[in-house]
């Protein structure tokens, strides 16, 4: 099990085996598209959103971080590459991507448990969403 002590992606990742079943198959999935702040980021994806976090961790506290889990294949950065930052902390396990202009936390990229990547999306930055209509599965990465 990775752990970092201020990092929900990987504070979650342990579940994925126990849930990789309803992961896979994302029966009411969708297809988003979405970006930071100042529009030069954007991204697409495809998800049920059946997890989003509320993590009480360092920093997607101070951040306002929710994150969903997906498969690679679901995500694809449709613009603003060039304009990404890797921002990285404690055991460097997880590789968040910020917009180097708006300073949003987009996304971030790590690995499950048993090696295989991972994306960590920021739900907040999915167009048009409301946080108050998701089911927010509470992680408490402070005590990690």
């Amino acid at each position: 099990m990775l752990t970092t002590p201020s990092a929900c992606a990987i504070v979650w990742c342990p579940d994925f085996g126990e849930r990789q079943e309803w992961w896979t198959r994302m029966p009411d999935s969708k297809t988003y598209t979405g970006g930071c702040h100042c529009g030069q980021v954007r991204f697409e994806c495809t998800t049920d959103l059946a997890m989003v976090t509320a993590c009480n961790c360092s920093i997607c506290t101070k951040k306002g971080l929710h994150f969903t889990f997906l498969d690679p294949k679901s995500f694809q950065l449709r613009a603003g590459e060039e304009n990404l930052k890797e921002y990285l902390f404690n055991k460097h396990a997880i590789h968040h991507q910020l917009c180097v202009d708006c300073g949003v936390d987009v996304f971030a990229r790590g690995k499950k448990p048993d090696g295989s990547d991972v994306v960590a999306l920021n739900v907040s930055c999915i167009d048009g969403i409301e946080l108050s209509k998701l089911n927010m599965t509470p992680v408490d990465g402070r005590s990690m």
